[in-house]
């Protein structure tokens, strides 16, 4: 049990669902606090049948807070984070600030959950497209161990912020009257289109986005040798994140293995049911908290290779589900250790 959870960033959209599920889910705590900008401070905010005040986001904030949960811009947790540590708290980030800080733990609890016992104060929580797909290839990791990634992936226009899925409204009507609406969040007009660039050009033309997805897969599967080849891909849907992943296995994986693994995996839902068209979508697995994987087949052009579909809700378990389920995680290990006292 926490005497204090603070969470920053509670009016944004990923905030929004961090608040449901710190509510639906019961978590053990005993104090919540709202903290924000001053242009979101004094907002009133329903958590259940309690309605918080926003407070300002400031050093003075997080006296007498033990967790801290964040959903910010990484410049804003780049500032705000220490300031919690300082005064005792532990910090689950959702921001891409510290994610590839090697003193920071990067947490999937389905994969690496005893990676939260080496923390210095901070916990990250990955990229949303990093955790499905870490998701779906912890098991197969595991297994038989995974020397190559090749993945497309299919992102919503939420994954941009509330802002993402206002110009996805507000494209698709000046499309449907035979307008352009000049975009402002991406790079092009979102509606009826597909953009192959999302985040800031980086390595050999791969961008912040792609290459976050290199990066944080080996770190949180522990393994620098896995070799990962992404294109992320802007697409107007509003909720839910697709992939299209190939897998190079290190040893022999029949698509049956596969499926037993994905059906004993925590956090993984198997639809998959071609000759009757099912198989998962984004628009089935909104509100959802599962990684959805189907379309499963053995990779015909090479050997050792799995190929499948998976899609998430990236507002669940792509950012808030995920950074609650380290939060419970913390707070088991806090019970058991007040347990062995």
């Amino acid at each position: 049990m926490f005497d204090c959870v603070a969470l920053v960033g509670a009016t944004g959209a990923v905030g929004r669902i961090v608040l449901d599920q710190l509510h639906s889910r019961h978590f053990p705590m005993k104090r919540l606090r709202l903290l924000a900008s001053a242009r979101s401070a004094g907002t009133k905010v329903r958590f259940g049948d309690q309605e918080l005040t926003v407070e300002l986001l400031e050093p003075s904030a997080f006296e007498g807070v033990d967790l801290v949960i964040a959903s910010t811009p990484d410049e804003v947790s780049a500032e705000f984070a220490q300031w919690a540590v300082d005064a005792g708290a532990v910090v689950v980030d959702e921001s891409g600030y510290w994610r590839m800080d090697p003193k920071v733990p990067l947490v999937i609890p389905e994969v690496n959950p005893d990676a939260v016992d080496h923390h210095c104060g901070i916990i990250s929580s990955p990229n949303c497209s990093t955790t499905q797909m870490v998701v779906a290839l912890a098991p197969i990791h595991k297994a038989v161990g995974v020397r190559r990634v090749i993945v497309s992936t299919y992102q919503a226009t939420s994954g941009a912020g509330l802002a993402g899925n206002v110009e996805l409204e507000s494209s698709t009507r000046a499309a449907l009257d035979g307008q352009i609406h000049p975009p402002e969040t991406f790079q092009h007009p979102i509606a009826f289109n597909l953009i192959p660039q999302i985040g800031s050009e980086k390595h050999q033309g791969y961008t912040s986005e792609e290459m976050k997805m290199v990066y944080e897969t080996r770190k949180i599967l522990g393994d620098d040798t896995i070799a990962v080849c992404p294109t992320a891909v802007r697409v107007p849907v509003a909720i839910g994140h697709s992939e299209s992943i190939l897998v190079e296995t290190r040893a022999p994986l029949s698509v049956e293995r596969a499926r037993e693994l994905w059906n004993a995996a925590e956090g993984v839902t198997v639809v998959d049911d071609l000759t009757n068209r099912i198989y998962p979508m984004p628009r089935d697995c909104d509100g959802r908290d599962d990684v959805f994987v189907g379309r499963i087949r053995q990779d015909i052009s090479s050997e050792n290779g799995i190929a499948f579909w998976c899609v998430s809700d990236n507002l669940r378990k792509g950012a808030a589900t995920n950074a609650v389920q380290i939060a419970e995680l913390l707070a088991r290990k806090r019970a058991a250790k007040q347990l062995s006292v």
